[in-house]
């Protein structure tokens, strides 16, 4: 496939008019330089691209007006919402040196060790998911102490961007996991847990609490 360049400054994008619709543009129709950031996970072969202008492109198309303008390619689609950032929120539960970690039972955890937490939905904030999430998967209530850390990653696999928000949570009860969501939860000492978890932003994570760089005070 003949790679493609979106290229985006400002939420303004540059496209190309092509066959009667704006399509993503290849190299030989860039007139202007231009930093390559990581490859994307639309339709075809697709790099992040970053301008070098001198001036800001208020002519370029709005990212925001991408998905009712029935003039863009599905590339340009696909291409828009792989650069959406996905924001996850993460429960670190500690009691004793040990720390509480989930088994998943489906989706991007089934069989894998993570942290309680997940996707934050449509207006609502880091604190307000996390508490949803560990009240749907625990069924238990929870409070947020303070947080920990905020981390971003490039996905291998997925190609999509990632910010997880890491919390100090207090449980405020038994837990009792959803099968559905969970099938698994057990607590495993701070070394143990950071080598079973298969996220790498939160073994970052535990593995500074096991090294006290980050304190549980």
């Amino acid at each position: 496939m003949t790679q493609r360049y979106y290229i985006e400054t400002d939420g303004r994008i540059f496209l190309v008019s092509r066959d009667g619709r704006l399509d993503l543009p290849i190299k030989s129709e860039i007139p202007f330089e231009f930093e390559i950031v990581a490859p994307l996970a639309p339709c075809s072969e697709v790099v992040f691209c970053v301008p070098n202008l001198t001036a800001h492109p208020s002519h370029w198309m709005s990212k925001d007006v991408v998905p009712v303008d029935p003039n863009v390619t599905p590339c340009v689609r696909e291409a828009v919402h792989a650069t959406m950032p996905r924001v996850v929120t993460e429960g670190v539960v500690v009691q004793n040196d040990s720390v509480l970690l989930l088994k998943g039972s489906r989706g991007l955890t089934k069989d894998l060790w993570t942290l309680p937490g997940g996707f934050i939905r449509f207006g609502e904030g880091p604190v307000d998911g996390l508490l949803r999430e560990i009240r749907e998967e625990l069924r238990v209530d929870a409070e947020i102490e303070d947080l920990l850390a905020v981390h971003s990653k490039l996905g291998d696999h997925t190609l999509l961007h990632w910010t997880e928000f890491f919390y100090r949570v207090t449980l405020l009860g038994e837990v009792s996991p959803d099968p559905d969501e969970i099938a698994e939860a057990r607590f495993f000492e701070l070394d143990k847990g950071a080598r079973l978890l298969a996220d790498p932003l939160m073994r970052e994570v535990i593995e500074s609490l096991s090294a006290g760089r980050l304190r549980l005070e």
